[in-house]
């Protein structure tokens, strides 16, 4: 067994903290020597995280953006203060995944006309409307409920990279690994917020479902398109079916269950599993990933502890 297998098994096993207060930690990663396809011989597993750091950093400042604005809806202290501390790592979370967003393209894979998409769908369908009094209050509480569902999905992927020792055996850039690893901890450590949120301005599990289904749905199909406008747009060599031949490889259902299987990506059985769980009438978001074992990852992150040792310093 890896060692990242023996420690999550150790941490799922600890006690789990009553209440862990939220805070951003301003983490830098040094991506001067990532290669493109991080997980060696991978190609499409690679590409099909790397999506993330496509879809994140808009949405993820969208997220911050709804936030600070449902604020003044919430009377409640203790989960204001939850939200402050959600809004303070959702911004940190965006800026760290557009670094790596900038280094595609700075490196020959030219991301920015799938990343204008993205802001298009985040800025203009899902932004700012035309809207005064109760609409304009619904709307904003709409958003929050489509937040509660993507967030779900989130605390999914965050559960997920803290229990796969397969990219570790697979011989994954540690750097990569350490900024999907920190991330996914503080996706499990703030799991509750978003679903508190929506529960304590709306709750109407209808709302709540309907709102998945548009949210999920859309990621989903984004979330393919762009692994396969990575694959097609990778500078690295080509793969050769036989000499003189050379051909792009494409995203197909086949490997993305043959990844799966082989533990180097979340798919068709987790997104399904996860989305069951989330529309059953008692979900309950504490119960997907383990905070103890996201605050251990957090307390030897390369990346955290370096964060926390600057913050000390100031």
């Amino acid at each position: 067994m890896s060692k990242i297998g023996k420690e999550s098994k150790e941490s799922r096993r600890g006690h789990e903290p009553a209440k862990v207060a939220l805070h951003p930690r301003n983490v830098k990663f040094d991506w001067s020597r990532l290669p493109l396809v991080w997980i060696p011989g991978e190609v499409f597993a690679s590409h099909y995280i790397n999506v993330l750091h496509l879809l994140l950093p808009e949405g993820e400042r969208w997220f911050v953006k709804v936030f600070s604005e449902i604020l003044p809806l919430i009377e409640d202290d203790q989960l204001r203060e939850d939200v402050i501390g959600f809004i303070g790592q959702e911004g940190v979370h965006a800026a760290a995944h557009q670094e790596v967003q900038d280094y595609f393209t700075d490196n020959g894979l030219d991301v920015r006309p799938f990343a204008a998409e993205i802001e298009a769908l985040f800025r203009k369908i899902l932004g700012e409307r035309d809207l005064t009094g109760r609409a304009k209050e619904e709307w904003l509480i709409e958003r929050a409920a489509i937040i509660a569902g993507l967030e779900h999905l989130t605390a999914v992927l965050g559960n997920w990279v803290l229990n796969s020792p397969a990219l570790d055996e697979a011989g994954a850039d540690e750097t990569m690994l350490d900024l999907l690893r920190w991330h996914g901890a503080e996706e499990v450590e703030h799991r509750n917020v978003a679903y508190d949120v929506f529960q304590h301005v709306d709750g109407r599990y209808l709302r709540r479902v309907r709102s998945y289904l548009l949210g999920g749905t859309a990621l989903l199909v984004l979330w393919w398109r762009g692994a396969q406008y990575l694959m097609d747009h990778d500078p690295t060599p080509l793969e050769s079916a036989q000499p003189g031949q050379a051909k792009r490889s494409k995203a197909s259902l086949l490997k993305l269950i043959d990844a799966e299987r082989r533990g180097l990506v979340p798919g068709v059985v987790r997104i399904g599993w996860a989305t069951w769980k989330f529309f059953l009438p008692g979900y309950d978001p504490s119960k997907e990933g383990s905070t103890a074992q996201a605050v251990s990852y957090l307390a030897k992150s390369p990346a955290a502890l370096r964060a926390d040792a600057i913050a000390e310093s100031r």
